[in-house]
């Protein structure tokens, strides 16, 4: 079994004259009036949440390189980092918290510490990027990680990065300065939908008075004219008298007119474009199936390469050894696409039915686990041995 290479010391060390990049903070940008923090956006949230399942939903696999190709090793590192890698979380949450970080809390990087038990791994877990900060020595150009008042070194733990720094590559950077923007006149729009739909600042029906009635000149007055021809049961009609009051319906302004839809529409775009998602996840147009295969070939299989890299980088030692997270479950296709296809494999002699079963969710066969070979399908060297090319007798 492949056993961790990474140094664990039981006391922090302090290194001299460093310098400590920490976190953006509230200080770090000049803060809106009701700031919302990129978490309570319902569009970042929706982005964050689906890149974080789709991720989550890969199962891990340990593959070797083999001369023949690559193939799936089944161990108990594979069961360790596939099933449990961490104590009180199954490997989908560990997933999903990971990449919350990379997008979300840890503005581009997510850590977790490996906790060893005889030399092997006993847990990976995953450190609460608010209590995070970094330690860089420009003279050595190295850096440390610290986390709590503890100092850990690039060796003890398992940085994941994403969009690196291009100062300190080896520490990625988030959005929150790119969507400040966004998510402000996100917000005002919806502070202005909810004026609209609450319908107070704009009444709809006006009421004309003949001004020179006593009742308009005072406040009491005008309630008591309310009260006389107005204040009606539902549904009953009003009885006024024609000389003296004029009812009219105002139709108020709607989104529309004052072209809300279109702007907002505009910065779900930006916010779907700079997270990496298909903008129909937030409400903008029609779900296209192949624009989603191709956000899980990119975008996905981005984040997955990411967290399959630094994995086998930071765990394993045999060198023809590697993590991989497969995606094929994640693709839109339905049935039929896959039975044709694992058809055509079948009848390759590519694939054995009982694959065939199990991607369409049904139980292996017994019946079904010899090869079907099509009798003109043969090795160059055994066409003399069919008796239909051989001629016939004299």
């Amino acid at each position: 079994m492949a056993r961790k290479k990474k140094r664990i010391r039981s006391d922090p060390k302090t290194e001299k004259e460093v310098i400590v990049y920490k976190g953006a903070t509230f200080s770090d940008f000049v803060l809106p009036a009701g700031y919302v923090k990129l978490s309570d956006n319902p569009e970042v949230r929706i982005a964050v949440d689906k890149i974080a399942d789709l991720v989550s939903n890969m199962t891990i696999h340990l593959m070797e390189n083999t001369e023949k190709g690559d193939k799936r090793i089944k161990n108990e590192l594979s069961r360790k980092i596939d099933v449990n890698p961490c104590k009180y979380m199954t490997r989908k949450a560990w997933i999903y918290k990971i990449v919350s970080d990379l997008l979300l809390h840890g503005d581009g990087n997510s850590i977790v510490y490996p906790v060893m038990r005889d030399g092997l791994i006993d847990e990976l877990r995953p450190l609460e990027m608010q209590n995070v900060g970094y330690n860089y020595d420009d003279i050595r150009r190295e850096y440390s990680v610290n986390y709590c008042g503890r100092v850990y070194e690039p060796e003890e733990i398992l940085h994941f990065v994403v969009n690196p720094s291009p100062i300190y590559p080896w520490k990625g950077t988030g959005y929150r300065i790119v969507l400040k923007d966004l998510i402000r006149n996100l917000k005002q729009a919806n502070k202005t939908k909810s004026s609209f739909m609450t319908g107070q600042y704009m009444p709809n029906v006006i009421i004309k008075v003949d001004a020179l009635s006593e009742e308009m000149a005072s406040e009491s007055g005008r309630e008591e004219i309310k009260k006389k021809y107005i204040d009606v049961k539902p549904g009953e009609p009003w009885i006024i008298p024609a000389d003296l009051l004029e009812v009219q319906s105002v139709k108020p302004l709607s989104l529309q007119d004052i072209a809300i839809n279109p702007s907002v529409e505009i910065d779900k775009k930006t916010v779907a474009g700079i997270l990496g998602i298909p903008s129909f996840f937030l409400g903008v147009g029609n779900f296209n199936k192949d624009e989603y295969n191709n956000f899980v070939d990119t975008r996905i299989m981005g984040i997955g390469q990411v967290i399959s890299q630094t994995l086998t980088r930071d765990l394993l030692y045999t060198p023809n050894w590697y993590f991989k997270l497969n995606p094929r479950s994640l693709y839109a296709y339905n049935l039929t696409d896959m039975v044709n296809a694992g058809t055509s494999m079948v009848k390759l002699n590519a694939m054995r039915r009982n694959e065939l079963r199990d991607w369409v969710g049904m139980n292996p066969d017994d019946e079904m686990e010899d090869l079907l070979v099509l009798e003109n399908y043969l090795h160059p060297e055994d066409l003399s041995k069919q008796k239909k090319l051989k001629g016939g007798e004299d």
